[in-house]
Formats: C-alpha cells, structure tokens, sequence
C-alpha cells in the first residue's frame, strides 16, 4: 500500500473499481482498501432522485454514490433502521424476500422508527421509493453499506434476516466493523449456516440428523459411502444449490459420478449425506423472541425429501404425519430456535423416515415459505418478527395456532419449462421454479385441484396415462397410485418394463417404444394425441435421452408431466374432486373466520 498514493485510488473509485478489486489488483485485503480511503477522505457523496421532478419537494426522494463534489442526501434526527433488501431476483432468491422486506418496512414505521431501505433490484416492491422513508439503490455490499453508514446519524442497527442469503452473508462482517445486526446475532447465524457446528449443536441437544460423510476422490469417497451406509447423496461442496448432486445406490455409481467432469479438490470435497428414501420433508416457520417460540406453520412436502423446498408442493397443515412426529417437530424447533438464541424468523427443514424425525438444515432468517404460511393463516408473520427484533415479545400479540384452521392450504411451484424447452424438467436440489401459485379449499383434494388449476396447465380428467418407472419404484405403492387413475377412467400406455410390471400387478397397459427403440414411440404418441398426462420417474444416465425428449413433447404440448410417485398420487386426488364437481370459491376472509 506503500506505493499507491490517494489519486491512483480515487481515481480508480471514480471508474467504478470496488474495494475488492482494488484489493486483489493490489495485493491486499478489502479492509485495508477501506482503511486507506476513509484515512484519505475518498469517499462517495449521494445524489438524489427527484421523484416529483423539481415540481415541488419531493417528501420520498432515493438516492445512489458518486465519487464526486456534492452530498445531497440529509439525515435526520430520527432514530433509524437500515434494512437490507434481497438484491437481484434470480431463482432461489427472489420475490418472496421482498415481500419480507416490504412487511418489515411498514412494521417499523408503525413502531415509530424511520426506515432506510438498501437494495438493487427495480423491478421489487421494496425498492419503490415511496415504500421506505429512504431508499439507497446501492448493491448488497460490505462497501456499499458502510459508505452509507458514514451519512447516516442515530442508527439503532441493520436487520439482515428478511432478505434471504445475500445480505445474510455480510452479517459478520457488519458486525465486526461496529454495526449492531439486529435480531439474531452473527455469532449465532454462523453457528446455523456452518455444518460441523450446526451438527455439533444437534447431537448437544439429542437430536437426531442424517450421517454424513466427505470424499476428494472415488475410493475415499466409497469408503465413506460404505460407512454411511447406501444410499447416499453425493454433491460437490463448492456448488450453491445442490448443482450436480447425485443419488446414489452402489459402488460402481459412486465411481460414474466422479467420471462425469465433477470437479473436485482437498479445498472443496464433495459431500456424501445418508439419503433418506422415501422421507417425508418437512418446511417449519416460526418466530422466537429469545425466550418464546410461536409455530406460525409446519408444512408437509408432497415429494419425497431430496427435492428443493422451493420446488415442491407443500401442504399446510400437514395431512400425514402421525401426532407423535408432529409433536417432535414442535419440540426440535423450540429447542433449535432458543439454543440459537433467535430473534425473530427462523425455518427449519426436517425428514421424517420410520417415525423418526430428522433435522436437515436451520436458516435463522426469512424464508421463501414465509408469505404461503402467512396468506394461508392469516397471521401477518414478519410484521410480528420486525416488531420482536425492536423488543417486543410473543405474549404481546394474540395468536392462534396454525393447526387449529379447518382448511388446507397448498402451494404449487410454476416452472419455466415453456419457455425454456432444453432445461432438464426432472426436480432435485438444485431449484428450478420461478414462481408459485396456491390453493385453498376444505379438503385436500379441492386445494390440490384448485393449485394445479392455478398453475395455468390444468387437470385431465379422461384419457391415457404414459407410465414410465425405474426399477427402484417398481413396488406396491406404484401400483397402489396407479390403480387410482385406472379408477377414475384412465387408460395405460407404458414402456415395455413398466408394462411388463404393471400387467404382472392386475394393471392393463399398452406397451409403447422408448424414444430410441422404434416407431412409433412414446414422443409420437404425445404428439398423435393419445396421451394425457405423463408420469415418468427415470433414474441414471441411461434414460437421460428418453426423458428429455418426453419432457419436451409433454411441454410443449401442455401435459401434466409428474416425476414423483408422491406428486402422482396428489394430483390422483385432485382429479377425483373435480370429476366429482366438489370444487367451490370463496374469500380468504371467509376462511379466515
């Protein structure tokens, strides 16, 4: 840093270099950058949006940073909260933290504070300018947040827990720079996002969580594959959202996964987790005000645990979990969100496998379940974790328990399959919804024909269904879901395997070719119109060409095209509800009475 005098850096200010470019260009750390401007005075000034046109004074102007002469931006002698937004929408973090944040925002201004909203993304309700009582559209940034933080005067702190991950990570190093995070601290955050320490409270608090394992290469990653104990789930550590993870049954797919241009390192090895087949997953919101724990929602995932949570059908309340795992859930979340020692939202995702309850994850922030829970319940969630994370308690509000409603909730994710036909269609970890509708009825065949309906792709009532099923699914719960269909009316077309399995099992079905097997196949009769739904669950790369071509032609042609045994069943039960004629309309408000 010797050499480098203050014009070099503001002049590299002025062209947009941020701290951490300069850092790496340099040599150096960040901090020293930061350290070296603020000594030297190169610091940004903001400008200001006239949002009524020098017309008039404007009462909600925004602003954003310049290096140059003029601050236009004035603080007032109000006691202030900084919030920060999501940043850009992208799948996996989008509108849902917006809505969070928009709900904290009003919360509180009700409690008398002003608010200064920092976020980038124009196209959120957050960052219209009318919404905060001050918006920087700034990007999501140690820098960015604490060049802000020069200007502004009596800040109470920075609530970091409403805007997902991004603003989540910078909590640590806010805070360790003399910020006050509000709500649960940055200590207590890490403890949650870090998987040894987070599994280190688990076993603390006895309880139970899936075994798990890391591998650097094929035969260290068998041998602790083998102590886990088959199946398993391997994924690259330094992938965000499960990209590349696999399920796993033997030996030999282990050492096909590494084959497949995996990239893998002593740094970043890949992740081996006991695979809990055929686990029911589990999503629970809830709020904490350091001593009391409220349940606002504990919902059921329609598919199997290994599905994104963002991309799966959840049922609030749930309808299959016995009492006694119910009650589990309920006393793992309390005691999860105290030893944290939450202030505010907390998610927490379980399986439960063989009546045993499992703990997969703790997210001590905002979650993407958060407006379902709170649309279906009636209970504005965020509005009453913003005003704790200011110091009221839970005994100060009036609220209801989630399970006492006499409804069903459903929420149904919308993918961008249409638009993007080329995008593998088959649900993992890695999400791939961009949108999610809901359904609500009495029963929950209503709500689940209600969601599907919503989804813009409609339920089939006659017709044939094209059945396709790995070797794994060839038992009696298959034929059990499929009996269902036949029940209703629908006729069988399945690949020669399935076929085979489903004649053997008392099932009528018409053999049809596998994509590369002849004509005509099952694309062509897609195509012909002979089929109406597709229900198609592939496993392995064997099957990896048949099921894109099928999930095409399925798209393209706007047929349901199911990929769970669980979802098959579900959308069974809509189907009948609608054939029935059992479907009704009513108000939120109705329900909420």
């Amino acid at each position: 840093m010797k050499k480098i005098n203050p014009e070099i850096i503001r002049k590299a200010k002025l062209n947009g270099f941020s701290d951490k470019q300069l850092a790496e260009i340099l040599n150096t750390e960040e901090s020293k950058i930061r350290e070296f401007r603020f000594e030297n005075g190169i610091v940004p000034v903001y400008k200001t949006v006239d949002t009524c046109a020098a017309e008039f004074e404007a009462s909600t102007p925004y602003h954003y940073s310049a290096y140059e002469k003029y601050n236009e931006t004035v603080s007032s002698e109000k006691e202030k909260i900084i919030i920060l937004g999501g940043g850009p929408n992208r799948i996996g973090q989008g509108i849902e933290f917006d809505y969070c944040c928009v709900r904290c925002v009003t919360a509180l201004r009700e409690e008398g504070y002003e608010t200064i909203m920092i976020n980038c993304n124009p196209e959120t309700v957050s960052t219209d300018y009318d919404i905060p009582d001050k918006l920087y559209f700034e990007p999501l940034t140690v820098e960015d947040v604490l060049n802000i933080c020069l200007y502004e005067k009596k800040v109470k702190g920075i609530i970091v827990s409403f805007g997902g991950q991004t603003p989540l990570k910078l909590s640590k190093e806010l805070e360790k720079r003399g910020l006050k995070i509000l709500g649960t601290s940055s200590e207590d955050i890490d403890i949650a996002e870090d998987r040894k320490k987070f599994g280190k409270l688990l076993d603390k608090l006895q309880i139970p969580k899936p075994e798990y394992g890391t591998g650097n290469d094929p035969v260290s990653s068998i041998k602790a594959a083998n102590k886990i104990g088959y199946p398993v789930l391997l994924r690259p550590s330094y992938v965000l959202g499960g990209r590349a993870m696999q399920i796993v049954y033997n030996d030999s797919q282990v050492e096909n996964f590494f084959k497949e241009e995996i990239e893998v390192s002593k740094d970043h090895p890949v992740l081996i987790d006991k695979f809990l087949e055929e686990a029911r997953e589990i999503d629970v919101d809830a709020v904490c005000d350091g001593k009391d724990v409220y349940i606002a929602g504990i919902m059921q995932h329609i598919e199997e645990a290994g599905i994104h949570s963002g991309d799966s059908t959840s049922i609030l309340p749930p309808v299959s979990i016995n009492p006694k795992s119910l009650k589990q859930i309920k006393n793992y979340t309390k005691k999860i969100a105290l030893a944290l020692k939450v202030k505010g939202l907390i998610n927490i995702q379980f399986a439960v496998k063989d009546n045993i309850v499992y703990v997969l994850e703790a997210n001590p922030r905002a979650s993407r379940t958060v407006p379902f829970v709170s649309k279906t319940t009636g209970i504005p969630v965020v509005t009453i974790a913003a005003k704790i994370i200011t110091g009221k308690k839970l005994k100060d509000f009036n609220l209801k328990d989630f399970d006492k409603i006499n409804y069903i909730g459903i929420k149904e994710p919308i993918f961008p399959f249409q638009k993007f036909p080329r995008v593998k269609m088959f649900l993992g970890p890695e999400m791939r919804s961009t949108g999610e509708v809901m359904g609500i009825a009495g029963s929950f065949g209503e709500a689940m024909a209600k969601a599907q309906e919503s989804t813009g792709a409609g339920m089939p009532v006659i017709g044939n269904i094209f059945v396709s099923v790995n070797d794994n699914d060839k038992k009696n719960k298959t034929i059990e879901i499929i009996k269902k269909y036949v029940e209703l009316g629908f006729g069988m077309i399945a690949t020669g395997g399935t076929s085979k399995f489903l004649n053997d099992n008392g099932i009528k079905s018409e053999p049809v070719y596998k994509v590369n097997e002849g004509r005509p196949n099952v694309v062509d009769r897609i195509k012909n119109g002979d089929i109406q739904i597709v229900i198609n669950t592939p496993l392995g790369s064997e099957s990896r060409y048949d099921e894109y071509s099928i999930g095409w032609e399925a798209v393209q042609n706007k047929i349901p095209f199911i990929t769970t045994l669980s979802a098959a069943s579900s959308f069974a039960e809509g189907i009948k509800q609608i054939k029935e004629g059992k479907i009704e309309v009513k108000s939120l408000q109705e329900y909420y009475k």
